[in-house]
């Protein structure tokens, strides 16, 4: 049984987690951590996560990036894993992270749906065998409440295709502005915002008189919140390290 602490509890995602690990034998929530503490969720929430002096083999994190430096400082003092689930961090946070992972071990995915991971990986599969003629495209689309565009998500992707090129790719974000000729080493990403999209991601190989698309679309947020639980699951116990959602999926392979 791992024991976690949900850093954003009573947030949407927070929620989620909640319902599907009271479900679970294998995971208990032994604190939530918010701003709201009023909420009852069967489980003590605190306002602060320095707050919760008991133990924990694990901290899930749904919240917002400017919660990353005390959430780290509870973990490096405690020893504790920590699930970074967060979209919208700086570079200088990723390096705050990534730093942090040397003390202790830190699992950071911009996507937690295992779908979504399984995409990613075909799509560089894909780059790397259609490179030379066709061009790439990313649509993604989501609610009219997310804040960023594009999409932590669609950035992900990006960085997996231009991984696997063997040429430096440019990420393109609006043609409105861009008046020329498209570029083969272009990748150009869209993002749509309106109703209540939960996420859904498209990758167009665009090449002579045919055309490839690799799709993923998320009906909820259980699929984000099943893949944070797995990775509660896997972090358990592990050195330190930076982990992620590929280290997962191929464990479970």
């Amino acid at each position: 049984m791992i024991k976690i602490i949900m850093n954003g509890c009573n947030g949407k995602m927070g929620q989620v987690i909640s319902r599907l690990v009271d479900e679970d034998e294998e995971a208990e929530i032994v604190c939530g951590v918010d701003l709201d503490t009023t909420q009852k969720n069967g489980y003590p929430v605190v306002g602060s996560i320095g707050e919760f002096d008991g133990k924990a083999d694990v901290v899930i994190d749904f919240s917002h990036p400017s919660c990353l430096t005390s959430i780290l400082d509870y973990c490096k003092k405690t020893g504790t894993p920590v699930i970074l689930a967060t979209t919208g961090y700086s570079a200088e946070q990723k390096v705050e992270f990534t730093e942090a992972a040397k003390e202790i071990p830190v699992f950071f995915s911009a996507n937690m749906s295992l779908g979504i991971n399984l995409l990613i990986s075909l799509a560089k599969q894909a780059a790397s065998l259609l490179q030379d003629n066709f061009d790439i495209e990313i649509v993604e689309r989501h609610h009219n409440k997310k804040i960023d565009a594009p999409s932590g998500t669609a950035l992900a992707i990006a960085d997996a295709i231009d991984e696997t090129l063997s040429y430096p790719a440019e990420y393109v974000f609006d043609r409105h502005s861009v008046r020329r000729k498209r570029k083969h080493t272009e990748i150009g990403i869209s993002a749509v915002r309106g109703g209540t999209i939960v996420g859904d991601h498209e990758i167009i190989f665009a090449g002579n008189d045919e055309v490839i698309e690799l799709s993923h679309h998320a009906a909820s947020k259980e699929v984000f919140a099943v893949g944070a639980i797995k990775a509660g699951k896997f972090m358990a116990g592990k050195p330190a390290g930076m982990y992620d959602m590929n280290m997962l999926v191929a464990e479970m392979i």
